[in-house]
């Protein structure tokens, strides 16, 4: 896809907020810090048009990013991020599952975990919820230039298994290292016509 556009929209704290305008959404969800932002600058090709932090957590919001007039990349805050209190992670969880449930624009959701590690018990409880919710969705594996390539196939496999994906598309991603964004988009494409 060739990027012309892409802008900030709105941070949107409930759906009054959520912009009317029927464009497709698609939607990344994934822990604190596995790198949603990273994500959509990478896709996007821009440094800076998501923040990013080191800091787990930071994302309290839904972010709406504009891209080519055509639809959104929505950057929902990330799950399981440990310094959060009680409270706010119950607070944090109803606002994803509020708007993942009520959002009429879902095109597709993009599930993004760190292939390094072995899926949590949130990246778990997220994929089944992904599942009945009826939504296609895509599973990334981002940060795989943090492994040797010749790795990145059994990783994923591996994460397969984990979650028990047998039909649903996987791909490997780095967002440092800009490599499989092609696959990327091609994945996303489908979701767009």
């Amino acid at each position: 896809m060739i990027i012309k556009d892409a802008k900030f929209e709105i941070s949107a704290v409930g759906p009054k907020q959520y912009p009317n305008n029927g464009l497709p959404e698609i939607v990344l969800v994934g822990k604190s810090n596995v790198g949603k932002s990273s994500f959509v600058n990478t896709m996007v090709n821009r440094k800076n048009l998501a923040r990013t932090s080191n800091i787990p957590g930071k994302t309290r919001q839904i972010n709406f990013y504009k891209i080519n007039n055509e639809f959104y990349f929505v950057d929902l805050p990330g799950y399981g991020f440990s310094k959060m209190s009680k409270q706010e992670k119950v607070i944090s969880g109803n606002f994803i599952e509020e708007y993942l449930v009520s959002g009429k624009n879902i095109n597709c959701i993009i599930l993004i975990l760190d292939i390094r590690h072995k899926p949590t018990e949130d990246d778990v409880l997220m994929y089944d919820f992904i599942l009945k919710q009826n939504i296609p969705f895509i599973v990334v594996t981002n940060k795989a230039d943090k492994i040797a390539i010749t790795k990145v196939d059994s990783e994923v496999e591996r994460i397969k298994k984990v979650l028990g994906i047998s039909y649903s598309t996987i791909i490997p991603f780095s967002a440092e290292r800009k490599i499989y964004t092609e696959n990327a988009w091609e994945e996303i494409e489908k979701y767009l016509k």
